[in-house]
């Protein structure tokens, strides 16, 4: 009898698995599974690489409009893929990917094309929760009330099981000096310094990329706990309940209290009403009457697990500090956290773990030093999960229509980059004045700074191409007019032309936000156009007595017009009508060689996240950047930047449509999301500190920022908000010559930042004072002016080289800063290390991130040899060494089959053509390298006007081969010299880039092969 119930509920099983409904329609499948949340789930043929998938708790996928982030896609080929039933799963195959889905519950599996697993979904993958806007959360815009359909969506997360040698990468750019994502919380939203993208890659050679543009988390999908929630807590006295905090303010007075918890993370405006009545935390709850501005605090005592559903009796703890000032926090008796330190009114987050026992006490001890009247402090712990759980790749975002996200496999990480440009958009063709050395500062005050800044440049004979107008150019009281003030810019136009006769180009900064009484203002504000949230609630910002303010809705197509228009009528077309620049008969610039542009060559988009008030809780950034034209600002929290950017990039084509010698649009941003790359946008690491930590943390996150898709990323090299200390260092050497030591100190981490900066795609100096022009950094005989000057004359002569990867990064989906697992994957030592890269093909660029230090640990991947690029020195691949690290000079290397071209010393971009290339070719494999080239500055490369030389190299034979160039361009060279310059491991010689040795090569575009 036992048997007979066991077949006949074997039975009814299998009779409910072939009950799930399946409907085929064209190149995508739906199915509605018998178990599991997901109701509805479809997947989606995009291309051979490519699986779409959609999922619902509901009856039916919802409508959608278009995406902000995928472009349209072409319909794959028939034939190209099949979709079938296999009585238990449905299968869905292209040439190179295959996913799995079982009928019984939804689950889908993953596999590349020679049938190996590559992601699987774990138990219960797909969760889906009811979400509803707080009304707290909704915001303001004038005559515009949040229609009831758009506060209801869907939080959902989605879960993958992930094999131990599994690692994970990208998501973006964040600041806690972590690489391999695997096992690690990463909160996914926007803000100065962090720069969400929802892509995630995997060494397995797949990525995930999701459609939504909440905020989400990687990891943990539960917020951080506060330490009362997480441990038992006791004072350090070891009385239960609490911590014991220790408050010493500058005069010595002491105050003594107890601390349930420590989350002093922000602050709300005092006139604001729904935060007055909805929230009470903050720093508000610091003690009444405290002057936190010079104190000492100290936040001490015991912590105890509290019991959770983790199986072991160890556990790793996942804490997140967030602090402004000095910080130092010590765990059962060790420094877990370093002395680091954050400018008052930008804080920083940095994560940490720390294994913990269940059920054991151990210290707990946070050092803080407010280095501010107005300050935070910090600390969290995530919940505790198995490492199972903690290593699977988790997904949650907070408010979407459906859960919607895009498989993408490839045979490496360069392919799966490539599915990701293929869904989100090309890549832009960058201007080549962008990749020779930017030259910026908070701020240059008059018209007389630039011309004269730029002008020693010139006298100095330092390279450099662009000069940078930061903030306030405007009178005090119209930010957002976009008008110079005449007092300090008496002739903006003049000086824009003065700029452009030096060979300089000029890039202005231009916020999303308007004072309240600016013509722009309420011009947008009669539209419904502007966020009014921050002047309802009387938010004054920091300038003069202070102004009331808010933010333009950049999710209207007609606000992002008339912001344009607004722009172009004082800073752009409007501007240029006062030009001494000679126009053809039609209002056309005259061909290059004339006068190339009138006009501000680039846009520095500041404050694109868009950050309407720094400090404040999450909720309430929300509130203050909503309601969009699209929905609430909470389901389209992490996608302003990009609308932003489409604004600025297509209100500049629309200028020019249709005239000849059209200059590329080029902006830089502060915020970044997937498919800003289309936009000709490239972003910086925002307003990070000026510490040793703080270089450290730029290396990983310019690594993962770039491996998400978006090869232009760039830094305040030298970093922004400075310490009191160096500030007073410069003051004291500007009064007496003396060198103090952290005079010193602040000179050496500016040489290492600045070496540092040569080998990422943007090379730029910006912060506050000290004054970052390098003649104002050191004297000229110093070793840190010595070394900027060497560091930038190379980058120059790279210029062949580098804007060849800059052609590719277009055409062939390249990336330029490349972590190592991108040309080295298989070899697992490159898994972790976020502190060397490949800066294109041929260079491993390794940085020195610590004062004094010397030398550093350098890993030579096993696949090639190396050879040291200055003095052509070889070393074995597969080995960790101890290299010198002088401190003049980084560590670079070149990988075996590497082909460099070298081209003329130059003061700026396209002073000179290379007529003569010195070719270096780096013998032990095979290589090759593709010269790309066209006019540098405007779209014909989209009219196919462009040239390529193909360069092989055959190692047995040591022979250099030219293909015939391809292509063709106005001005292009159709003769040129290459000197071939041999290093193999027998020849090694040191780096020479006037007159090396070498074989020449006379080319004029025919294929010619040469045995060196």
């Amino acid at each position: 009898m036992k048997r007979i119930k066991i077949l006949v509920s074997a039975l009814l099983l299998s009779s409910t698995m072939l009950a799930a409904e399946v409907q085929t329609n064209g190149n995508y499948v739906t199915i509605r599974p018998d178990g599991g949340q997901a109701k509805v789930i479809r997947l989606e043929v995009m291309n051979n690489q490519i699986i779409r998938v959609r999922a619902t708790s509901k009856e039916a996928l919802p409508e959608k409009p278009a995406s902000l982030m995928i472009v349209p896609q072409k319909a794959p080929q028939k034939g190209s893929y099949t979709i079938t039933d296999e009585g238990a799963t449905i299968v869905v195959k292209t040439a190179k990917v295959k996913a799995v889905v079982a009928k019984a519950t939804g689950a889908i599996t993953f596999f590349d094309a020679a049938g190996k697993q590559l992601l699987k979904e774990a138990q219960d993958g797909k969760k889906f929760w009811d979400f509803t806007v707080p009304e707290r959360e909704l915001g303001m815009k004038t005559g515009y009330t949040v229609p009831e359909e758009q506060k209801h969506g869907l939080s959902w997360q989605m879960k993958f099981d992930s094999p131990d040698d599994e690692a994970f990468y990208g998501l973006g750019q964040h600041q806690s000096e972590e690489f391999n994502m695997k096992g690690k919380n990463e909160d996914l939203f926007q803000y100065n310094t962090k720069v969400s993208i929802p892509f995630v890659l995997s060494n397995k050679n797949y990525g995930l990329l999701w459609d939504s543009y909440s905020y989400c988390r990687f990891g943990n999908p539960n917020d951080y706990l506060q330490l009362n929630r997480a441990f038992k807590l006791y004072d350090k006295q070891g009385r239960a309940g609490h911590l014991t905090g220790t408050y010493v303010d500058a005069r010595g007075k002491k105050l003594v209290r107890d601390e349930d918890s420590i989350y002093y993370e922000y602050g709300t405006p005092e006139k604001s009403a729904i935060a007055l009545k909805t929230d009470n935390g903050g720093i508000k709850n610091f003690p009444k009457g405290f002057q936190l501005a010079g104190a000492s605090v100290v936040y001490e005592g015991f912590i105890e697990p509290r019991t959770f559903n983790v199986q072991c009796s160890m556990f790793n703890a996942q804490f997140i500090l967030y602090y402004s000032g000095y910080v130092k926090v010590y765990i059962d008796g060790q420094e877990v956290v370093p002395e680091r330190w954050r400018t008052a009114w930008n804080p920083n987050t940095y994560k940490f773990s720390t294994e913990l026992q269940k059920g054991k006490r151990v210290q707990l001890r946070i050092e803080w030093r407010p280095d501010g009247g107005e300050a935070y402090c910090g600390l969290r712990v995530s919940e505790p999960r198995s490492k199972q759980e903690r290593e699977q790749l988790s997904v949650w975002s907070e408010m979407a229509k459906d859960m919607d996200y895009y498989f993408i496999a490839g045979e490496n990480l360069d392919q799966v980059v490539s599915g990701y440009r293929t869904l989100t958009g090309k890549a832009s063709l960058y201007p080549k004045w962008v990749l020779g050395f930017w030259q910026s500062r908070e701020r240059y005050k008059t018209q007389d700074e630039i011309e004269g800044t730029l002008a020693e440049f010139r006298k100095r004979h330092i390279p450099i191409d662009n000069i940078v107008q930061d903030w306030n150019y405007w009178p005090e009281d119209q930010w957002g007019s976009h008008q110079f003030e005449a007092s300090r810019y008496p002739n903006p136009q003049q000086m824009l032309d003065n700029v452009h006769q030096m060979h300089g180009r000029f890039m202005i900064s231009v916020w999303p936000k308007f004072y309240c009484n600016t013509d722009n203002y309420k011009e947008l504000d009669a539209k419904g156009w502007m966020y009014i949230q921050s002047p309802t609630d009387d938010i004054h910002d920091w300038v003069g007595p202070g102004y009331t303010n808010g933010f333009y809705d950049a999710y209207d197509p007609g606000a992002r017009k008339m912001f344009w228009n607004q722009m172009d009528k004082a800073l752009y077309t409007g501007l240029s009508k006062s030009s001494n620049v000679p126009l053809d008969p039609k209002g056309r610039l005259l061909p290059k060689g004339t006068q190339e542009s009138s006009m501000i060559d680039a846009w520095w988009m500041d404050a694109s996240e868009p950050n309407v008030r720094d400090c404040t809780p999450m909720w309430y950034r929300k509130a203050l950047s909503g309601p969009t034209a699209l929905g609430t600002s909470t389901e389209y929290f992490n996608a302003y930047s990009t609308v932003n950017a489409d604004a600025i990039y297509n209100g500049q084509r629309s200028v020019w449509k249709g005239k000849l010698n059209e200059p590329r649009v080029f902006l830089l941003t502060r915020s970044g999301f997937a498919g800003e790359q289309r936009f000709s946008t490239a972003t910086w690491s925002g307003d990070i500190g000026t510490r040793w930590e703080d270089m450290r943390a730029q290396m990983t996150a310019g690594l993962n920022y770039s491996i998400s898709g978006i090869p232009f990323w760039g830094m305040d090299q030298g970093g922004f908000c400075v310490e009191n200390r160096y500030v007073a260092a410069q003051q004291l050497f500007d009064k007496s010559g003396v060198e103090n030591e952290d005079l010193k100190e602040w000179r050496e981490l500016q040489t290492r930042w600045n070496q540092f900066g040569t080998f990422i795609p943007l090379f730029r100096s910006h912060g506050q004072w000290p004054l970052r022009e390098i003649w104002n950094i050191a004297p000229d005989e110093h070793p840190a002016y010595k070394s900027f000057v060497y560091y930038d004359k190379l980058r120059y002569r790279l210029m062949p080289y580098l804007y060849s990867l800059a052609g590719w990064a277009h055409f062939r989906d390249y990336t330029l800063m490349r972590p190592l697992v991108m040309d080295f994957n298989g070899d697992r030592e490159v898994e972790n290390i976020g502190n060397q890269w490949m800066f294109g093909s041929a260079l491993m660029a390794c940085p020195v991130g610590y004062y004094k230090a010397r030398n550093r640990s350098v890993y030579f991947p096993a696949q090639c040899g190396w050879y040291n690029l200055y003095t052509g020195e070889y070393t074995e691949g597969g080995q960790r060494l101890i290299v010198e690290a002088p401190y003049e000079q980084i560590p670079v290397f070149v990988r075996e089959g590497a082909i460099i071209p070298f081209g003329p010393e130059m003061e700026w971009s396209d002073e000179k053509p290379a007529e003569l290339i010195h070719l270096y070719v780096y013998a032990g494999q095979n290589g090759s390298f593709q010269l790309y080239e066209d006019e540098g500055t405007n779209y014909n490369y989209e009219k196919g006007k462009y040239a390529t030389i193909d360069i092989t190299y055959d190692d047995a034979t040591r022979t250099i081969s030219f293909g015939a160039r391809k292509g063709q361009f106005a001005g292009m060279l159709k003769n040129r010299r290459f000197n071939v310059v041999l290093i193999s491991k027998d020849n090694a010689q040191p780096l020479n880039l006037d007159n090396p040795a070498g074989k020449l090569v006379q080319y004029n575009g025919k294929a010619v092969s040469v045995k060196l």
